[in-house]
């Protein structure tokens, strides 16, 4: 079994057992002193787990003090997920005029992503709600860890030792899991495969991180699409914003979980390890500089994270401004808005998201990116967030349905179309996180349809057909690149590998918006890497440098001449052509797609590689 393969980060559909609660290896209050600051006031942890001078700064990010009550998710040790309920009210002048305290716990991360912790959330807030107003009374706390304290001697053991590692622990539970006539238990299926298969009506879990999917891509509009690209590329990507954190928490499983590569892909990309799926950490803040320093591209992977497919990158969120000036930290900083007031619509001058990285001050999405957002956003309407429930069976006559069956129509739906239950706000100005449309590519479509007549069938209806065909989930995740003659098909998941990831799944029922948006990610990330996989092995075959539908020059384009000799000697370089971009969902014209193509078959296939920009021919001559 690859050690790449060990962790996944694929929601699985539910099974019929009640939800379980992840037994916790800490439990901890931490109360704010005006002279002290913050200090632990109470906890127990199972023997050798030293949570003093950690903690209670992960717990209490900068600026929490401004909201009353918020909740942090953060990693401790890369072994344990942390989580901590914080509750605020107002209290004398001698306590500065207010009461704060957290009550967290530690969960190890062999309970799946996360640990699961967020089935946690509501018994931390309402332990944090009891405090507050009996900050001297820890009996409820002594109940909830004798409760859920993690027992070594249980099926779930401290993960202290090697033997007791979370891999080890994690092993050992998977080979426990049978059916009650002894033979191995078979996973559900998993988001990437067959997640319309889902029964309706059934939602995530109240607190699952993947509930803000919908957020998340309200919130970036078209910059979902170049930070989906350097989390693919396994960039160190840090959130700056405000607090509360919870949901910049829940942006940061979004990135992880989007950008994870398929086991489709697994066979097919030569870089060892390979890095299956980015590292979440979650908030940190300035005592977590040591570890925001590891994960460069440029630096040994160290073997425990390499050997967890997290051998690159990491994705984080801060509230410390003071991290944000420190650019080698980070390969990629995103500066998030204020967070808006609750009951505040979308407004057409609202703030973006900004993106900045070591080449760009402020990268932009590119037209295709506009055109494939909103292509996904019309088409996840049919798609019902787990937020949502159907309406009342009282009010089901009159507002469950938008349209009256016409019996004369044959193409009409059997069963008439449930109302929208959340309609899409309007979308804001988006010129300042736009490119602005080359000349080229103005130029480009004009020909085409002036060629034509007019009568061509335009690139863009195709592009939104197959940008539709991503949401189609009665296939596999590993869904074939148009155009291409060969590669590998298949169900893109082994055996080993479904039972492994029943271990990661979290109990979700029928979650269709999460699971379509999802996905549609993942979809996308085997088509373009596929489509790479293609012209890298096609050149590394028959020795030539072309892309999947490149020909032999025959030596009197001066310009392609130029472009194969840059950086090398002919047949060093993979040249991808203006159809591959295009194939595999991108910009032909964008300067930043095409840096994305040359700096993912560098990194994922170890070789230099050349991007025919797109270009006007008539009579064989470049226009």
């Amino acid at each position: 079994m690859s050690p790449a393969k060990r962790h996944s980060l694929h929601l699985d559909l539910p099974t019929t057992r009640a939800e379980e609660l992840p037994q916790v290896a800490a439990l901890f209050l931490i109360q704010f002193d005006i002279k002290a600051g913050y200090t632990i006031a109470w906890q127990r942890s199972i023997p050798g787990l030293d949570i003093k001078d950690s903690v209670e700064y992960k717990s209490l990010p900068s600026g929490l003090h401004h909201v009353q009550e918020d909740t942090v998710y953060f990693v401790h040790n890369d072994e344990y997920a942390g989580i901590s309920s914080f509750v605020k009210r107002a209290a004398e002048e001698s306590e500065r005029n207010a009461v704060m305290l957290a009550v967290g716990a530690l969960i190890p991360l062999s309970y799946g992503r996360l640990g699961k912790s967020w089935r946690h959330v509501d018994r931390l807030q309402t332990l944090a709600n009891q405090l507050l107003n009996e900050p001297a009374n820890h009996e409820p706390l002594e109940e909830f860890w004798r409760d859920h304290q993690l027992h070594q001697d249980d099926e779930t053991i401290s993960p202290i030792s090697g033997e007791a590692s979370p891999s080890a622990l994690k092993e050992k539970r998977r080979r426990a899991k049978s059916s009650p006539i002894g033979q191995p238990r078979t996973r559900n299926r998993a988001v990437s495969s067959a997640s319309a298969l889902a029964p309706p009506g059934q939602t995530l879990s109240a607190h699952h991180p993947a509930r803000s999917l919908s957020t998340f891509l309200d919130t970036f509009g078209p910059l979902v699409f170049p930070l989906y690209r350097a989390a693919l590329l396994r960039k160190r990507i840090l959130l700056l914003g405000q607090a509360p954190v919870e949901v910049t928490c829940h942006f940061v499983y979004n990135i992880s979980i989007l950008s994870t590569l398929p086991s489709a892909l697994h066979t097919l990309l030569p870089l060892s390890p390979l890095p299956t799926r980015l590292r979440p950490l979650f908030s940190v803040g300035v005592h977590d500089m040591p570890t925001l320093t590891t994960g460069s591209r440029n630096s040994t992977p160290q073997d425990n994270l390499a050997a967890e497919g997290q051998a690159y990158g990491w994705v984080a969120c801060t509230t410390d401004s003071i991290l944000g000036t420190k650019d080698h930290l980070y390969d990629t900083l995103v500066i998030l808005p204020a967070p808006a007031s609750p009951g505040t619509e979308i407004q057409s001058n609202r703030t973006w998201p900004r993106i900045q990285n070591e080449q760009v001050a402020n990268v932009k999405a590119t037209q295709r990116d506009l055109r494939r957002y909103r292509m996904l956003r019309q088409d996840l309407r049919s798609y019902y967030p787990s937020s949502w429930r159907p309406p009342s069976s009282s009010q089901q006559a009159t507002e469950r349905y938008t349209d009256t069956p016409d019996p004369q129509n044959d193409t009409a739906p059997l069963l008439p179309l449930p109302t929208d239950p959340d309609p899409p706000p309007p979308e804001p100005d988006q010129t300042d996180i736009l490119e602005a449309q080359s000349w080229s590519a103005l130029a480009y479509n004009s020909f085409i349809w002036w060629a034509s007549a007019g009568e061509r069938r335009s690139d863009r209806e195709e592009e939104n057909e197959y940008d539709s065909s991503l949401l189609a989930h009665l296939g596999p995740v590993d869904t074939p690149s148009p155009g291409r003659s060969r590669g590998r098909r298949g169900s893109g998941e082994s055996r080993e590998e479904e039972e492994e990831e029943e271990e990661e799944g979290e109990g979700v029922q029928g979650v269709g918006f999460e699971m379509a948006l999802i996905g549609y990610f993942h979809r996308l990330t085997v088509l373009m890497l596929r489509t790479l996989s293609d012209i890298v092995d096609d050149a590394s075959e028959d020795g030539s440098v072309y892309g999947l539908h490149g020909s032999a020059d025959d030596g009197d384009d001066d310009d392609d001449d130029d472009d194969r000799d840059q950086g090398g000697r002919q047949g060093e370089e993979i040249v991808v052509e203006a159809d591959d971009m295009t194939r595999m969902g991108l910009d032909m014209w964008s300067q930043n797609d095409r840096a994305f193509v040359v700096e993912a078959v560098e990194f994922y296939w170890g070789r230099k590689a050349v991007v025919r920009r797109g270009r006007v021919e008539c009579c064989g001559v470049r226009v």
